[in-house]
């Protein structure tokens, strides 16, 4: 059998890797994955390593899960691939059903595309085509809060405000409005996150007060701001901004790529507010982790809007050519099967008390600013001064310190910059929280010291 060497020489040879300096692998070694078995990761040394973040926060209920795998391979012999325009399948129709069913109230129609990114674009497009098709082409912007990331293609960046992600190519992006962003890390001493995210509100008010006649959509990502650090804030901000959105006369995006299908102890993060937004976007765990597929929720009256003779051009012409593939629709099924047989979500609130058991000793860390949770993501902020919450320099890659820690002791722990975070898969047990919550006590003494 070739080794993990054969394997990582092939790949740098020939492999350009995403979200990756290349030249850092001439001191870290790739690791090539011979295999997936529940929440493990396999090498070719036969190395095991448990997979904290579940590969990118999409495997949710293991690796070769047997119900996802026996539904994807009877799909397999029954049909691959059709186009969507002009023709249909059974899985397609049957997953917008169960999306429809399960997703809040108001919500009536499904768009599919291939991933998260161009699951976002089809709802700014969808915006801006709406109040185009009404009558209202003046409102064509859109605005987003401050930190929050929403994909790597040129319309996802423009309503992202991640430097990182988004600096080098601002030349290319849409003008949009960032507003300060709810983000709880910088509340007051005492205050709680409600009152902070109350407060923060303030900003989303003005801009929709000064600019809703030009605005098409707010967009924002539900309770946890992901890529920009795990940041997190209250429910109430988004029942504030359903309330304004709706008084202003503008579309609320919820970005639920991340967060849906289970990762905040409910269903969708949006619920915890009690709201419905105009448009829902949905990947990531919607295929359980197995496939690339997006979905965009919205409502009846926009989906009106774009109902009309073909001579109007009012129709909506966005189309992939992978759009709603039936493998993946046969997947995304057998994981709302899981979700509907298994109690999940019970499940996942109990898991998500053990993980705050397990770091509870780290809020007192004299490098840790902030251990923070919502359900099932729970980040912990490494800092060089805690009073302060002065950062250390980003130069200084300590997170990366945890991680290398982590891979030596077999756990796959993927920091965002300085802040160690885990999404693990729901299938992990009590005994595996309190394990990696050790490796990753240790790797932070290390990577701090």
């Amino acid at each position: 059998m070739p080794s993990n060497s054969h394997w990582m020489r092939r790949d740098l040879a020939a492999v350009w890797h995403p979200c990756t300096q290349m030249k850092d692998h001439e001191s870290m070694p790739l690791i090539p994955i011979r295999r997936g078995d529940g929440i493990w990761l396999e090498d070719y040394c036969g190395k095991r390593y448990l997979d904290a973040v579940s590969s990118w926060w999409t495997n949710i209920f293991g690796h070769c899960n047997p119900r996802i795998n026996e539904r994807i391979k009877q799909q397999v012999d029954q049909l691959e691939h059709v186009m969507l325009a002009g023709f249909t399948h059974a899985p397609v129709v049957e997953l917008s059903e169960r999306l429809l069913q399960l997703c809040p109230k108001g919500l009536a129609r499904v768009f599919y595309a291939d991933n998260g990114s161009a699951g976002i674009e089809v709802a700014l497009k969808m915006s801006h085509h709406y109040w185009r098709n009404i009558g209202q082409p003046q409102k064509k912007r859109f605005a987003t809060i401050s930190n929050g990331y929403h994909g790597e293609t040129l319309g996802t960046m423009a309503v992202s405000d991640v430097a990182l992600y988004t600096q080098t190519y601002e030349a290319l992006l849409m003008d949009c409005i960032k507003v300060p962003s709810p983000d709880c890390y910088y509340r007051e001493h005492g205050q709680s996150w409600e009152d902070y995210s109350i407060q923060m509100f303030a900003h989303m008010q003005q801009t929709l007060e000064q600019h809703h006649h030009e605005l098409a959509a707010v967009i924002v990502e539900p309770l946890v701001q992901g890529a920009g650090g795990m940041r997190m804030y209250h429910p109430v901000y988004l029942s504030l901004l359903r309330q304004a959105c709706d008084e202003f006369g503008v579309h609320l995006i919820v970005d639920e790529i991340a967060m849906g299908f289970g990762r905040t102890g409910s269903m969708f993060a949006c619920e915890q507010a009690q709201i419905t937004p105009d448009f829902m976007v949905l990947s990531k765990a919607l295929t359980g982790g197995y496939l690339p597929l997006a979905a965009v929720l919205t409502t009846e009256q926009v989906y009106q809007a774009f109902y009309a003779d073909y001579a109007s051009m009012k129709a909506f012409l966005h189309s992939h050519t992978y759009t709603a593939n039936p493998l993946a629709c046969a997947a995304a099924l057998a994981s709302l099967d899981i979700f509907a047989e298994d109690d999940v979500i019970v499940r996942n609130q109990l898991l998500a008390q053990e993980m705050g058991k397990a770091t509870a000793h780290l809020v007192d860390h004299p490098h840790v600013a902030e251990v923070r949770q919502t359900g099932m993501v729970l980040a912990i902020e490494m800092v060089q001064d805690k009073a302060s919450k002065k950062p250390f320099p980003w130069q200084e890659r300590r997170g990366l310190r945890v991680y290398e820690h982590a891979l030596e002791q077999g756990a796959l722990l993927r920091p965002l910059g300085n802040v160690v975070y885990f999404i693990p898969p729901y299938i992990i047990t009590p005994e595996q929280i309190h394990w990696l919550a050790e490796v990753a006590t240790v790797g932070i003494d290390k990577a701090v010291n």
